[in-house]
């Protein structure tokens, strides 16, 4: 068994503090290779060496640094197989679901290249007699990642490409569960002309996470994850002066009005809830139709379509619909979490709960599930479950229905699908959630807009990838420039008014 290592100075650099954490092949259940947990002298030896490289870095001109990305690009549109293949084996999502993980991530870097424009700053000449302004944006300087395992690809990408356009050093600490995608996406960037250093991968668990959060030397923090999670970081990432943005969980509802188009709607929600195996924040876990016989049409129409889905391995064929998920106790947990739901008076309309494939019995496989007549007082309702099962909540009216979905803690995403334009825009409107869609399940922007929920989905005040995340990663100075030709005469001690 081959044990992973670090990324530092440009190289794969073998752990040194003796601690390793497993790397599952979720389709089997086997370990594949063993990943080494940074100690904290190791940790803040890579956050130094990434202070010593920014220098340089920062100090490139801005279309340079935009040159690297675009060579990124190809590089990674050239390994684009290998990439997924090696993100698939560790994660356990298809192939096209990997490809599109890497897609998602690879179009950031395509924005990113037009870091030139992004970093321009702002002039006023003749502000006062024979006195100009400007403001620069500059670098923080380096700045930490730690970054969640179900996009290990496409969320690193979201935040070390801007991180690195903007002028910083970054050290990403990726999740242990599926680590080599980003190391071998350091490797890239390297080949893509990074000097090395600026880009440095620290493999490890809360030791490492901390030693980030406490280092004097970082001056930004970026997470997603779950919200406790992101709470602790953005607190004590914040108590110590960095700048910060968190991103937690999520509960996303999806509104059917009796007037949407069903079959639409259901293939819809087969393909937000199930893809990836649910195991994405933007996923819709909540399906709420309105009236008795919109929601009775809606599980009819999705019944036959969840029993259509193939559950394999990624190895299986482009035709699998959704592999395992990421670990053992990842899938104990999601399989509480149903029995919790038939515990509390749900109706488990599709049960999976003995789902196995066979020759894949020690896979971590779980079948999806469908609950109907699930209250917002149930368990399965009130927390993130983030694996293949739909829950199902009926609303009497539309006034239920948008209540359901601003009254929960979390506000990450939303979708309504109708037909009637003044509903539509009425949801848009009112809705206390950040990423909303009209007839589109999954409304993750493209790389030019913003990423990012509200309430206790996200911790900060600057979203990530788009405009927000230049601004995240740089801070602004500004200049007040006078030349007078007297100023040779002597100083002058007083505060002067401009007229």
């Amino acid at each position: 068994m081959t044990d992973l290592t670090h990324f530092l100075g440009g190289q794969m650099v073998a752990g040194t503090s003796g601690r390793f954490d497993d790397v599952f092949n979720p389709a089997t259940g086997e370990v594949q290779y063993k990943c080494p947990m940074a100690s904290v002298a190791e940790t803040n030896a890579a956050i130094e060496q990434a202070a010593a490289a920014q220098v340089a870095w920062g100090a490139t001109n801005p279309q340079k640094r935009a040159r690297v990305m675009m060579a990124m690009v190809g590089l990674m549109n050239r390994d684009m197989d290998k990439l997924a293949e090696a993100l698939s084996r560790e994660h356990g999502k298809t192939i096209p679901d990997a490809k599109g993980d890497l897609q998602r991530g690879l179009e950031v870097i395509e924005y990113c290249i037009g870091a030139p424009q992004m970093l321009k700053g702002e002039f006023t000449d003749s502000a006062g007699p024979g006195i100009d302004m400007y403001s620069m944006r500059q670098p923080l300087g380096v700045v930490g990642s730690i970054m969640p395992f179900n996009f290990p690809a496409m969320m690193p990408l979201w935040h070390v490409g801007p991180a690195l356009a903007c002028g910083n050093a970054v050290v990403l600490k990726p999740s242990e569960r599926d680590p080599s995608v980003p190391l071998m996406l350091a490797e890239l960037f390297v080949e893509a002309g990074l000097p090395a250093g600026v880009f440095q991968v620290v493999n490890g668990d809360k030791e490492a996470v901390d030693t980030i959060l406490d280092s004097d030397i970082i001056q930004g923090v970026s997470f997603v994850g779950s919200t406790p999670i992101a709470q602790y970081i953005y607190a004590r990432a914040t108590a110590n002066g960095k700048r910060a943005q968190c991103f937690g969980g999520a509960k996303n509802h999806m509104i059917v009005m009796p007037d949407a188009d069903m079959d639409q709607a259901a293939d819809a929600l087969v393909g937000a809830s199930f893809g990836a195996a649910g195991e994405r924040c933007m996923a819709i876990s909540v399906a709420v139709p309105v009236g008795e016989d919109t929601a009775d049409r809606l599980i009819e129409a999705l019944v036959p379509r969840m029993e259509k889905l193939k559950v394999g391995p990624y190895t299986a064929g482009d035709d699998v619909d959704m592999g395992p998920v990421v670990t053992g106790a990842a899938k104990q947990r999601i399989l509480g979490l149903i029995n919790s739901g038939v515990e509390q008076g749900a109706e488990l309309v599709v049960d999976n709960r003995n789902f196995s494939l066979q020759g894949y019995e020690d896979g971590f496989f779980v079948g999806p599930h469908l609950f109907d007549k699930v209250t917002p007082d149930m368990d399965i309702y009130k927390q993130e479950i983030f694996g293949p099962v739909l829950s199902t909540v009926r609303a009497g009216s539309y006034e239920e229905a948008i209540g359901l979905a601003m009254d929960h803690e979390y506000g990450n995403g939303t979708a309504i699908f109708t037909r009637d334009g003044d509903t539509a825009r009425d949801f848009a409107n009112r809705i206390n959630i950040g990423m909303v869609g009209i007839n589109v399940p999954i409304p993750v922007p493209l790389a030019y807009h913003t990423f990012g929920g509200w309430k206790k989905s996200m911790f900060g005040d600057l979203n990530q990838h788009g405009p927000d995340s230049f601004k995240f990663y740089t801070r602004t100075k500004t200049v007040t420039s006078r030349w007078p030709s007297g100023i040779k005469e002597g100083g002058e001690f007083n505060f002067k008014a401009m007229d």
